[in-house]
């Protein structure tokens, strides 16, 4: 099974010049620079995001779509969780 998702990581400068990242899942993939920069502006002029006292988006950097593309090859979470709710253990022979 392949799983897709997009994000959205917008790199801003925080209170003491260091790059700190805000991914945004969900989001519209046909969006324009313009419109992101924009929306980059409006969080840095908030102020509403500081962490020890330092803002942490404050001066907007870039941004870029990130793709992720996920193959699972075997899943067997479900069996491992019916085992251990049945009291079963899992145990690797070395």
């Amino acid at each position: 099974m392949v799983t897709r998702t997009k994000t959205l990581q917008l790199v801003f400068l925080n209170g003491k010049a260091k790059k700190v990242n805000l991914t945004v899942q969900n989001v519209a993939d046909d969006l324009d620079s313009e419109t992101v920069k924009t929306a980059m502006t409006t969080i840095a002029q908030a102020d509403a995001f500081a962490k020890e006292g330092v803002d942490l988006y404050q001066v907007p950097q870039s941004a870029s779509y990130v793709e992720r593309v996920v193959t699972n090859l075997f899943d067997n979470s479900a069996a491992e969780s019916k085992q251990s709710a049945a009291g079963g253990s899992i145990r690797a022979n070395h």
